[in-house]
């Protein structure tokens, strides 16, 4: 469902918003994740923003603050191969309804970062640039690229040769040429072009 405004728009007067974002879409390996997150109306956190523009140090910080603070928060992944089968916006989608899903009852609306909401049982409003504009999708930002950093260390561990835990799997020149030396492991999204490439080298 596209968002049009570039604006916020009016809510009602709710008690229970959520707001949800998604980490590592622009990634060549490991799943994408997304996190929804409730904070009560009299929650303020200090330098809430975009995770993409905080340090890791102050990331981390802010998401020890986020998880004493907030109502609620859940976190869903999908992984590699699910992206190479439904395309990187319909896993998106489908981490974000996960997340969601997984949050208490009593949630009365869910604010999405960018232009598109995933189908959900509640009313949903997209938001443009909410992940640096919206406490809670900033909240949510924040879990999304926590958790998802978190498991990429892990599969560093078990794919040691590709040195995710300094990349967290985007395609940084050390990447690439681990990628082209060691060809695609088994967080590698094989429907990404750069990974293709490597495959299609390799067949040659």
């Amino acid at each position: 469902m596209p968002a049009t405004p570039e604006l916020l728009p009016p809510l009602p007067d709710l008690g229970c918003i959520a707001g949800v974002d998604e980490a590592g879409r622009g990634a060549l390996a490991g799943p994408v994740a997304a996190a929804a997150v409730v904070l009560p109306r009299d929650c303020r956190i200090e330098g809430l923003t975009d995770s993409k523009k905080l340090t890791p140090a102050h990331r981390a910080c802010l998401a020890i603050q986020i998880r004493a603070c907030a109502w609620a928060y859940a976190v869903a992944f999908v992984p590699a191969r699910e992206i190479d089968r439904i395309n990187i916006l319909q896993a998106s989608l489908r981490a974000m309804a996960e997340a969601v899903a997984r949050l208490p009852g009593g949630v009365e609306h869910v604010l999405v970062d960018g232009r598109h909401c995933p189908k959900l049982p509640h009313p949903a409003t997209a938001v443009i640039g909410g992940d640096a504009r919206v406490d809670s999708i900033s909240a949510a930002s924040v879990l999304a690229k926590e958790a998802r950093d978190a498991w990429m260390r892990y599969c560093d561990v078990q794919e040691p040769c590709y040195r995710f835990a300094r990349h967290k799997g985007y395609p940084s020149a050390e990447h690439l040429r681990a990628l082209s030396e060691h060809g695609p492991g088994r967080q590698h999204r094989l429907s990404y072009a750069p990974v293709r490439a490597v495959l299609a080298e390799q067949a040659a």
